[in-house]
C-alpha cells in the first residue's frame, strides 16, 4: 500500500510522516507540501529538509491564488498582525468564529487536492496531522473529528472507494503527538511551527505556545531550540 502525507514541515505533519513511514516503509510514502501565500517560507524549507532526511519524494503545490481575497493574518495579502497568546485567549474575542490565523477551509481544500494527486499516484490512503488541541473551541474547525469523518466519507465515495483519509491524531492532544514523535525519533530539530518568519521562533504566537507546552509535558526541551 502507498500513502500520501499532507506535509507542512511542522511538528504535527512531521510526526504524521514518521508514523506513515513506520507503517508502510519510506519507499511507499510520498509527501505533499502545499503553499498558500504565507508571509514566510520557513515551513516549506523545513518540509524539504525533513523529506531529504527520510529520503522520500516531496511533491509541491502552490494554491496562493485561491486565498488572494482572504484577510487571514497568516497571508501576505493581509495587513493584520499575527495575534499573540494561546488560542483560548484569542477565542475570547472571536464571538464563536475561528481565530484570525484560520485559513478559509484550508484542510478541506488541501485534502481534496491531495485526493486527486494520491489517486494519480496509486496511493490508497492520505495522512494528515490534525489534532484535538487545534480543533478545541472552534479555533480551527477543519481539524475536528467531525470534519475528518465527513471528508473521509466524501473522498472514499468520490474516489470509487479507492482512497481514504487517516488522521491518527485527531482525538489526541499535541503533547500526545510529541510523545508519538519521540518514540519514532522524528527529526523535530528540522521542523518549523512558528507563524512568524524570523530567524528564530517568536515563542508567543498560538502555535509556538502549544508547541512549547507539548514538549514540556513530555519532560524535554524543544530540539529545534537547542
Amino acid at each position: 500500500m502507498k500513502a500520501l502525507v499532507l506535509f507542512s514541515g511542522g511538528l504535527d505533519s512531521t510526526t504524521c510522516l514518521a508514523l506513515a513511514i513506520e507503517k508502510y516503509g519510506a519507499q511507499n510514502v510520498i509527501a505533499l507540501s502545499i503553499t498558500y501565500g504565507q508571509k514566510h517560507d520557513k515551513e516549506a524549507l523545513s518540509a524539504k529538509a525533513v523529506a531529504e532526511h527520510y529520503g522520500i519524494e516531496l511533491l509541491t503545490l502552490d494554491l496562493a491564488r485561491i486565498f488572494e481575497g482572504s484577510d487571514c493574518s497568516l497571508l501576505k495579502g493581509s495587513d493584520k498582525d499575527i495575534p499573540k497568546g494561546d488560542y483560548a485567549q484569542q477565542l475570547e474575542s472571536t464571538d464563536g468564529k475561528p481565530v484570525s490565523t484560520y485559513v478559509p477551509f484550508r484542510n478541506g481544500l488541501f485534502l481534496s487536492c491531495a485526493a486527486s494527486m494520491a489517486l494519480s499516484r496509486d496511493c490508497e490512503v492520505i495522512y494528515y496531522g490534525a489534532h484535538s488541541d487545534d480543533a478545541a473551541g472552534n479555533a480551527y474547525p477543519d481539524c475536528s473529528s467531525e470534519f475528518n469523518d465527513h471528508m473521509n466519507e466524501a473522498i472514499y465515495i468520490g474516489s470509487g472507494k479507492q482512497l481514504r483519509i487517516e488522521a491518527p491524531f485527531v482525538n489526541l492532544t499535541k503533547a500526545d503527538v510529541v510523545a508519538q514523535g519521540l518514540r519514532l525519533n522524528a527529526p523535530y530539530e528540522l521542523t518549523w511551527s512558528c507563524y512568524e518568519g524570523g530567524e528564530k521562533p517568536c515563542g508567543c504566537c498560538g502555535t509556538c505556545i502549544d508547541r512549547a507546552k507539548a514538549f514540556a509535558a513530555n519532560g524535554i526541551s524543544d530540539p529545534a531550540l537547542n
